[in-house]
């Protein structure tokens, strides 16, 4: 008698990586539907790239004086020297620098400094919203009266003074060398009223939720509700703000740079190339502002154009 075929159960279906369900969320596909948004990413990709692997992708190194020749300042872009003979894609400074050159490592300052800028004043301002909006009280008040108070003057005065206070009591020989950290000390101090002011209100929402009170029912400390439980419910906003930051922050060191008061002349910024160009502009040698200067409005504008993405396709009423 011959035996029945025995069926093999049927296999459940593997569950889809992160990577596919990213590829397959609404986020992705808002992401895909928006020009504005590829076209940005794709600038701003391009050049934090370029930025990063400034040593491998600069034809020169701009800071190297042994690789400087000074008979090839003033190069008009694309065209050869009149004593070398050398080409340069978008010219030369007046010290034989190449000006592509000079952006790309440029460019590693001030976007260096945006970030660090930015992560030190969302920190900064995620604490103390945090503890202002569920402690309460007199934490709440002097947190905020602060807030407030420094909201009624320009953040880049307060970054000035700020920078100004610092670099005064540091020794005149390490000044320069502690100048980029004082220059994000200063833009974050200026720049944490915001994330502190947004999370402080999503805050006072979420404690008051049944998951905050089933929390301090089992016996969680404030500590580990704020951080484990209010925390990732407030990230949606802090994330459109530091986005937008960033390029206030990129901003904000390019000013300082160009008054003077920001990165020093042996770590030129974006900010230091174009204080450097606007000197030159009315003798006729444009290039060496307008590209830097061209460099600077297309990250900031990529990034705010980016962040305004960020923030419609993170808001749900507009899904």
């Amino acid at each position: 008698m011959s035996e029945l075929p025995v069926e093999k159960p049927a296999e459940a279906p593997s569950a889809p990586s992160a990577w596919a369900r990213f590829l397959d969320s609404d986020f992705f596909y808002s992401f895909k539907r928006s020009p504005v948004a590829v076209v940005s990413f794709a600038l701003v990709t391009l050049l934090v790239l370029s930025a990063v692997l400034a040593p491998l992708v600069a034809p020169h190194n701009p800071f190297d004086p042994a690789t400087l020749n000074l008979m090839n300042g003033f190069s008009a872009p694309m065209e050869p020297n009149a004593f070398t003979g050398e080409t340069f894609w978008l010219g030369t400074d007046d010290q034989g620098r190449d000006v592509f050159s000079t952006i790309l490592f440029g460019l590693r300052i001030s976007l260096f400094v945006g970030f660090a800028a930015v992560l030190f004043a969302l920190l900064l301002g995620v604490t103390l919203g945090l503890l202002a909006g569920y402690i309460g009280g007199w934490t709440e008040t002097l947190i905020m009266r602060a807030a407030d108070v420094q909201l009624t003057f320009p953040s880049i005065l307060v970054a000035m003074l700020i920078f100004g206070i610092v670099k005064g009591f540091l020794p005149v020989d390490a000044r320069d060398e502690a100048a980029i950290w004082v220059l994000i000390l200063a833009i974050g101090l200026s720049d944490w009223v915001q994330f502190a002011r947004v999370v402080r209100g999503a805050t006072l929402v979420e404690k008051s939720k049944d998951y905050v009170q089933a929390a301090k029912l089992i016996g969680r400390s404030p500590g580990a509700i704020m951080l484990r439980h209010i925390l990732p419910n407030v990230l949606g906003p802090v994330l459109v703000i530091a986005t937008i930051s960033l390029a206030l922050a990129i901003i904000a060191e390019a000013t300082l740079s160009f008054l003077g008061v920001g990165a020093p002349p042996t770590q030129p910024s974006l900010g230091t190339l174009i204080r450097i160009g606007q000197g030159f502009l009315f003798s006729g040698e444009w290039w060496i502002l307008f590209f830097p200067a061209m460099t600077l409005l297309v990250l900031a504008l990529s990034v705010n154009l980016l962040g305004d993405w960020l923030r419609d396709a993170l808001n749900p009423r507009l899904r």
